[in-house]
């Protein structure tokens, strides 16, 4: 039996849960499987053992685990994925110990610049864009210091930077990290190269909180920019992205499951 565990940062921030939560209710409508929503922290009685338990109770054995984290390069998906036993080192001191869990773990992706989260940030910063043609998009995300994690995070927010660029027509567009903090080196390389245009901040981030509220809004202060603070949850999109996310790595385990019997 398949089950999906959909594992977020979580936050104390109530409204930051809601969010996820109802994006994950409508994940429950468009899969067949059981899905429990757990969190690395900071929601009690819901965590990724908690959420290991319930489904193991329910009978599953093969485990979906679909991170829902921005980018590859988090360094929250390493170390849930070596607590999960889906990988053998985790090149970090990590807080966590490995997690009881029977099933078989099978782990999706993260978002990336998956489709239909380019076209999540497009819809969510259009109504700040006047005249594209004039205007420069900063995709902006958490980022990493940390070696092979931050070339990951890079290489996922220009990504995401350039395939917005193309789908609203824009000037130009670049990738900015919080961490390290890239907002002041990148603003004034823009204002020295491109002064003419105007930017737009595209925060790539899953829920709004406390980063979108309060970090971003901080780190920009003082420059003219357009910022909204909208986040890719709410969107319907975001579950669609979940459902291909976890039916594609059903029909794996599936083609695994007869190439198996196949060779018994």
């Amino acid at each position: 039996m398949i089950g999906v565990l959909v594992i977020s940062h979580g936050s104390r921030n109530p409204d930051w849960v809601r969010l996820v939560d109802e994006a994950i209710e409508s994940l429950r409508a468009r899969v067949s499987y059981p899905v429990y929503a757990s969190y690395l922290e900071l929601v009690e009685g819901r965590l990724i053992q908690d959420g290991i338990d319930a489904l193991e109770a329910l009978g599953v054995r093969d485990l979906i685990v679909l991170p829902l984290f921005v980018s590859s390069g988090s360094t929250h998906i390493e170390e849930i994925s070596w607590a999960l036993g889906a990988k053998a080192t985790c090149r970090f001191e990590t807080d966590l110990t490995p997690f009881r869990v029977s099933a078989r773990v099978s782990l999706c992706a993260p978002i990336d610049a998956d489709e239909d989260v380019i076209e999540i940030l497009y819809e969510k910063m259009l109504p700040l864009s006047r005249h594209p043609s004039d205007e420069l998009v900063l995709v902006v995300g958490h980022g990493s210091v940390l070696k092979g994690f931050h070339r990951v995070w890079r290489d996922c927010l220009e990504r995401a930077a350039s395939l917005l660029r193309v789908r609203g027509g824009f000037a130009a567009a670049d990738a900015v990290m919080l961490l390290p903090d890239q907002v002041e080196w990148k603003l004034r390389w823009w204002r020295r190269h491109r002064p003419e245009l105007t930017p737009i901040v595209a925060p790539m981030f899953v829920s709004e909180g406390y980063f979108t509220d309060k970090v971003i809004p901080s780190r920009f202060r003082g420059y003219d920019v357009r910022y909204n603070g909208r986040s890719l949850l709410p969107h319907p999109l975001l579950s669609r992205w979940m459902a291909r996310r976890v039916e594609a790595k059903a029909k794996e385990l599936e083609t695994d499951g007869q190439a198996s019997e196949t060779h018994l």
